[in-house]
């Protein structure tokens, strides 16, 4: 990771990873109970990143928790990895229904449960970059429209297409494709192909 993130770790036995995660660049702050985390959540100005949620706890369960935290403004978009030792299908599909972005079944080993959180996390990391961009596109005066061209690069980029690729395809130079990824930042007001193709997508400017 980039930098620091901040993990509410809500388990009422939250030793292990209380002890394990500071090591590979968490700041962790600890709840025993889905009580506990909503009062932290709710009445602390520090920020949250992520959180990991075990199901079973006392006073408030995982799910009842997780209900609560998707319905709080100002918690409702914070990643959750669920933490459970059900390994039942239909609760776990429940789980991800009622908003967590992903779960890991106990016991398990720590760098799956660290992959996880580097992907839950770089997922929300593109979802605020494409919210960004689509706020200053709003911003700025009214949206200059594509040329066909511009929107068949778009479309093939968000495909995966490099640069070479769209060229060969389009039957253009590579130095017209990068010509027209340029123009295409300057009317969506971005700096990068990722933040192109995600607010391209949002926009409904092309289709997935």
């Amino acid at each position: 990771m980039s930098e620091t993130a901040n993990v509410l770790l809500v388990d009422d036995n939250p030793k292990y990873l209380k002890d394990a995660l500071p090591y590979y660049g968490y700041n962790v702050r600890v709840a025993i109970d889905g009580l506990q985390a909503l009062e932290i959540l709710t009445g602390e100005d520090t920020k949250y990143d992520i959180i990991l949620l075990d199901v079973m706890m006392p006073n408030l369960d995982g799910w009842a928790t997780l209900k609560a935290i998707r319905k709080h403004a100002s918690t409702k978009y914070i990643p959750v990895i669920m933490l459970t030792a059900v390994s039942d299908e239909q609760k776990v599909v429940t789980g991800l229904k009622i908003g967590a972005d992903d779960y890991i079944t106990k016991p398990f080993v720590l760098p799956n449960l660290l992959a996880r959180m580097e992907a839950v996390l770089r997922r929300n990391e593109w979802a605020k970059e494409a919210t960004s961009a689509k706020r200053s596109l709003k911003s700025d005066s009214p949206l200059k429209t594509l040329t066909n061209r511009e929107r068949e690069v778009l479309s093939l980029a968000a495909k995966g297409a490099s640069n070479k690729d769209i060229a060969e395809k389009l039957v253009l130079r590579e130095v017209t494709v990068k010509s027209h990824l340029n123009s295409i930042f300057k009317k969506l007001n971005v700096t990068s192909r990722t933040q192109a193709v995600l607010l391209a997508m949002q926009t409904d400017l092309i289709k997935n």
